[in-house]
């Protein structure tokens, strides 16, 4: 059982996808950085220094307090300054990885262009093809 779970462990798919994790994990915190220290600050600047986080409702007559954090302890409140940053930082970040993603295709499509010329015959055959689309 002990080499069946090494063998299990070993196979690539399996380590790629613990690397791609780890990989991932790290990235997660580059891009939070990039977002919470970078982009929301410069957007709150040009927003006249909104502070969306600390909006909230309180559910009951208990919550008094000014910040987040104490009308939690007051009692049941709706964070909706709170869920509205969050939902604004995944879009910033659903915007990066988009662009990040699209660059990395259009280098791998630079790549395969370069590296894989259309052989003869296979040129030949697409051109045959095409002529008879024409004509059918």
């Amino acid at each position: 059982m002990l080499k069946e779970f090494r063998d299990f462990a070993m196979k690539g798919n399996v380590v790629d996808l613990a690397i791609g994790v780890i990989i991932g994990a790290a990235f997660g915190k580059i891009v939070e950085s990039l977002v919470g220290d970078m982009f929301m600050p410069v957007l709150s600047a040009v927003a006249g220094g909104l502070d969306f986080s600390n909006y909230f409702i309180g559910l009951s007559a208990k919550v008094t307090a000014a910040t987040l954090d104490e009308a939690r302890k007051q009692g049941a409140v709706l964070a909706s300054g709170n869920f509205l940053t969050i939902a604004l930082n995944f879009a910033i970040i659903a915007v990066a990885l988009f662009l990040v993603v699209k660059a990395i295709n259009r280098m791998r499509k630079k790549e395969e262009a370069k590296a894989a010329p259309t052989p003869a015959d296979v040129q030949l055959l697409t051109e045959i093809r095409d002529l008879l689309k024409q004509r059918g």
